[in-house]
């Protein structure tokens, strides 16, 4: 059983900070976080409550066998045939919770719990986890660090494999089957697989599919594995043959807006300000309605959680937070180029968690 306690005790801290009372969490990752639960969730209420004394669990019964080995936290159980209106009451009677409340409510939960459990909470101020639970989330540790590393790893050699399979005919989707072999024998399992061909790099979330490899064509791979809890993400791209007119100076564009956006990416500086480098330099070279996207995405036991690195994010990037950095350009019906690295803030700034090269990849045509 994993030691979940240091979490509890940074959340107990932040909810002193922040002045809330009760943290109310659904069978979602923010639990996962918390205490390594992940039970069922269909429309049976459960949900883990967290106060300054108590931390325990909402649990239907029929799911409580099966989490019992996963926490030493007490659970308060109910059946189907009674309902779980008493056995909330009893939960937030053990937490201390009989008075007004500041409650931080997980804004991922079913909005049924939500209002189930406000129903049985006299509220003074209500909030979503932000500011709490999603403030310690956004800073990962050095565990959680080794993880996203080990991934990033074992994503490298899921890309070599996949441009290593490139031959005249192949699909989209056989391309996607040795990555995914790749991930199984390493350990992981696949999370998302993107493998574009041609025009359809241009559709910057094309669901990969029968498309055979031609000649002389673009290709773009985003690839994410899972293992130990935690995602990677990553995108390259190549040619199979010669590469389509105009795609070394399009690369070369890209490449500079992900060099200018690690540039940018410093401690004390918003998110905003990442997005605005990347952006500037495909703007400035003519392309700005062509980048059809936002910057990045933070990255950790969710695959896109916060920080997000939009034009109009206000979030301060702070030591350990861990994001995409993922500009490009999508030319419709000629090809679409993006290159995606996942880095941890550090002190002296962004450290690239891939040792993959954001070089064009140039698989020559064979026979």
């Amino acid at each position: 059983m994993a030691d979940y306690s240091h979490r509890l005790a940074a959340l107990r801290a932040r909810m002193k900070t922040t002045g809330t009372d009760l943290v109310a969490l659904g069978p979602t990752s923010n639990m996962t976080w918390a205490s390594g639960l992940s039970p069922h969730g269909d429309e049976r209420p459960v949900m883990q409550i967290v106060t300054q004394t108590y931390a325990g669990f909402l649990m239907p019964a029929l799911n409580a066998d099966s989490q019992r080995p996963k926490t030493d936290l007490p659970f308060v159980t109910w059946a189907d045939d009674v309902g779980p209106k008493a056995a909330l009451k009893g939960l937030l009677t053990e937490a201390g919770a009989g008075g007004a409340v500041a409650v931080a409510l997980d804004e991922t939960m079913r909005a049924d719990f939500a209002l189930l459990l406000l129903d049985h909470l006299n509220v003074t101020r209500r909030s979503f986890l932000s500011d709490t639970l999603g403030y310690l989330r956004s800073r990962k540790d050095a565990e959680e660090y080794e993880i996203l590393k080990e991934n990033a790893v074992i994503n490298d050699g899921a890309m070599r494999a996949g441009f290593a399979a490139l031959r005249e005919g192949i699909t989209e989707a056989e391309v996607a089957a040795v990555v995914a072999q790749h991930y199984r024998d390493n350990g992981a399992e696949t999370q998302f697989l993107s493998v574009c061909f041609g025009p359809n790099g241009a559709f910057p979330h094309h669901h990969t599919g029968q498309t055979r490899l031609t000649r002389d064509s673009a290709v773009l791979i985003d690839i994410g594995g899972r293992k130990d809890g935690y995602p990677s993400d990553m995108t390259r791209v190549g040619a199979f043959g010669t590469p389509p007119a105009r795609y070394a100076e399009i690369h070369t564009i890209v490449n500079r807006a992900v060099e200018a956006a690690l540039a940018a990416a410093k401690p004390g500086v918003k998110a905003s300000a990442i997005d605005a480098a990347a952006r500037g330099v495909i703007t400035e070279a003519g392309f700005g309605p062509r980048f059809l996207h936002r910057t990045g995405h933070g990255l950790g036991i969710d695959i896109h959680e916060e920080p997000y690195i939009t034009a109009t994010a206000d979030t301060v990037l702070e030591e350990g937070m861990v994001f995409s950095i993922e500009p490009g350009i999508y030319l419709e019906g000629e090809f679409g180029l993006r290159l995606e690295e996942i880095v941890i803030m550090r002190a002296e700034g962004a450290e690239v968690l891939s040792d993959l090269p954001r070089d064009v990849i140039m698989v020559p045509v064979k026979g």
